[in-house]
């Protein structure tokens, strides 16, 4: 099997958990993924099988978004609410003091990632430090939050939820966090769902009970999406037999011979399909030699 599988990641399951049962259902050995999900959160997770895989340091797309809820009035250890709850107070936010200070977190912000994750330090990852009850200096990073919104938020609850469009490397956790502190309150994630990365949405995902239903009757290979699905902001070229086979070969191509004759950017990234609309993989561009090279064969 070689394509894109997107699950919709369930609570309670790491990203390895559905790397595991896909592996099961599939009999393929060789998956990766595009981006982990923190257990407690659902959503959109693409699995890259087979050729696929090979895709996986080369998606150009990381951006992701995301539905989060929030409660205020609490600050955790891990900055959700599944964590030590270290603070609980009385808060008497309303709705305008929250839209006020969305706009200090769109942009290019700076976030400092949160004990409890992946992130490594010195070769160790800052949530087995965190286990331990340990705590260390971590230096900010600029991430870009595209937009921000207020879905609802219930006054009396003191709690809403959030719709987030945001750049790779974004904690959803660090920025509720910051927004408790701006509002002088505290504030934890009471719920975190991807609705889209790496091009994709819920609506291109299943469910893990759908995987195997769609095992157990066979069609579980013409679920998958195309590779070429990642690299879709690369313009395509088409190219005849003949190239295509010494493309696949491994043999670079001569630009003047292609529909690129006239290309002046080097170093350019494009998608290469036969005549018969195979995609054959990534080419880039080498005007030094004026020649189309091969970046990735699929």
């Amino acid at each position: 099997m070689n394509g894109v599988l997107v699950i919709d990641k369930p609570a309670a399951f790491t990203s390895f958990d559905v790397v595991a049962v896909v592996r099961k259902y599939s009999g393929q050995k060789k998956i990766g993924h595009t981006g982990t999900l923190d257990p407690n959160a659902t959503g959109v997770l693409p699995l890259l099988l087979g050729n696929a895989a090979k895709a996986q340091d080369l998606i150009p797309n990381h951006d992701k978004e995301y539905i989060a809820g929030f409660k205020l009035g609490m600050v955790s250890d891990t900055l959700d609410i599944w964590g030590n709850v270290e603070v609980r107070e009385t808060s008497r936010i309303c709705r305008k003091d929250i839209l006020m200070n969305l706009f200090s977190f769109t942009g290019k912000i700076r976030q400092i990632p949160p004990m409890f994750s992946a992130v490594q330090q010195n070769g160790v990852r800052l949530y087995d430090l965190a286990r331990k009850g340990i705590e260390v200096a971590r230096k900010s990073r600029i991430v870009t939050v595209y937009d921000l919104q207020l879905v609802s938020f219930d006054a009396q609850a003191q709690s809403g939820i959030l719709k987030i469009k945001c750049s790779k490397g974004t904690y959803i956790r660090t920025l509720i966090d910051d927004l408790g502190k701006k509002l002088g309150c505290g504030a934890v994630m009471s719920s975190l769902q991807r609705t889209f990365a790496c091009g994709y949405t819920l609506k291109d995902a299943f469910s893990l009970e759908q995987v195997k239903a769609f095992a157990e009757e066979g069609t579980l290979d013409s679920r998958l999406l195309p590779a070429e699905r990642l690299f879709v902001q690369y313009q395509a070229v088409t190219v005849t037999e003949a190239q295509a086979k010494r493309f696949q070969n491994g043999g670079a191509l001569d630009l003047d011979r292609t529909a690129l004759s006239g290309i002046r950017t080097n170093k350019q990234l494009f998608r290469v399909y036969s005549r018969k609309n195979d995609f054959l993989g990534l080419g880039i561009t080498d005007l030094s030699k004026k020649q189309l090279k091969i970046y990735k064969l699929f």
